[in-house]
């Protein structure tokens, strides 16, 4: 510890150069961290939310062609089965173009018994029964919009050619997705004048084990109707949905992994000039009496904390602009966050790019001769 204040003389000499360092090397890890975090998000999304007892059961031609009404009653009646939900998208706009999110219509009946993980209070259930206009809307929308419980909005219809208007009861918790908006599905259907489309029927069952045995009795159920069906697993269903990002995920990760390289190589060609002009300085330390081992050590030191001072501000910078981006007008998604392996894993990266930028010049300067660096400052 008694270097301590040698190592920050010397960082303190060339303040620009090691401000400049800082910020090069904080730019890239901020780049780093943030795209890299895009992909373990998406996979906490789908470990939050997914439930190994729900299935959905949706159209074997695809989730823009609908199934029959009459299929829930059938559904409710197969073995395992303890709750149905039919589902119906509305996709209304808030107020522009951009406050989208999802919005869709169900049947209140089983929707505490198939969404026991949502959070949904007795009162707001009571509520969303009662009044025929009620929505629950996520924690997150709440935020964004700032709502309240018990205020009126407007979704304007995009798909049908009538606007709702819809009084918020209650306020989604647990896993929900902090961004949905659910109301009643008979609502829906008073404004269009006959059953709405059903996009999905969610189905629970009363055992994780049972599921696989539900899901095979119900495609085999409807198989070769005018509507076969293809049920999954709520894991396997969102997924789904996931797996048209897994480009932008390989490309999220490969782009932040050339970013770090990059700026390693700058590190080291900076460690190298620096180092390279203190050669008649280190030359007079060894002839002092300074160990080869602890002139390396002190370089090393001050290589090590502009990488990791550098790591710190990217990594923090990252996770302060991922919360805001999460609450912010753009998007609504609380799940949006900075998992702490990829902060473990960028400072381990900056520790590594400080040791390894300065190890090689270090090593170079320590062991040339003593007599031909002193001729330099001569």
């Amino acid at each position: 510890m008694k270097y301590a204040t040698l190592v920050l003389k010397n960082l303190a000499r060339s303040k620009r150069r090691t401000l400049l360092t800082i910020f090069s090397i904080a730019v890239s890890f901020f780049v780093f961290s943030a795209l890299v975090s895009l992909p373990s998000v998406a996979k906490q999304l789908l470990a939050d939310v997914a439930s190994a007892k729900r299935i959905a059961c949706h159209n074997k031609a695809g989730l823009v062609y609908f199934l029959p009404e009459a299929y829930r009653d059938k559904i409710a009646k197969t073995p395992h089965v303890i709750a149905v939900e039919s589902e119906s998208w509305f996709g209304g706009i808030y107020h522009e173009v951009a406050d989208q999110f999802p919005n869709e219509a169900v049947d209140p009946a089983d929707m505490v018994k198939m969404w026991p993980d949502r959070g949904i209070s007795p009162e707001a259930f009571q509520q969303f029964t009662k009044i025929r206009t009620a929505c629950i809307v996520g924690r997150g929308t709440m935020s964004r919009f700032h709502l309240h419980v018990g205020q009126r909005i407007m979704l304007r219809g995009v798909a049908y050619p009538f606007n709702l208007t819809f009084q918020i009861v209650g306020v989604f918790g647990g896993n929900t997705p902090p961004d949905v908006l659910t109301f009643r599905r008979d609502y829906l259907e008073g404004a269009l004048g006959q059953p709405p489309p059903i996009l999905n029927y969610w189905v629970r069952v009363d055992d994780e084990k049972a599921a696989p045995q539900v899901i095979a009795a119900l495609e085999d159920r409807f198989a070769n109707s005018s509507a076969e069906v293809e049920c999954e697993s709520e894991k396997a269903y969102i997924a789904g949905f996931l797996q048209m990002y897994n480009a932008m995920f390989t490309m999220a990760e490969a782009l932040g992994l050339t970013v770090v390289i990059a700026i390693g190589l700058v590190a080291a060609n900076t460690a190298a000039m620096s180092i390279r002009e203190r050669r008649p300085e280190i030359a007079i330390m060894r002839s002092m009496g300074f160990s080869g081992r602890l002139i390396m050590s002190i370089l090393l030191a001050e290589s090590l904390i502009i990488a990791l001072a550098g790591g710190l501000i990217g990594c923090g910078t990252a996770f302060i602009v991922l919360k805001l981006f999460s609450v912010g007008k753009l998007v609504a998604m609380e799940p949006l966050r900075m998992p702490p392996l990829i902060l473990l894993e960028s400072l381990i990266a900056a520790a590594l790019i400080g040791l390894l930028s300065a190890y090689i010049p270090a090593r170079s300067a320590v062991r040339r001769n003593v007599a031909e660096a002193l001729r330099i400052v001569t």
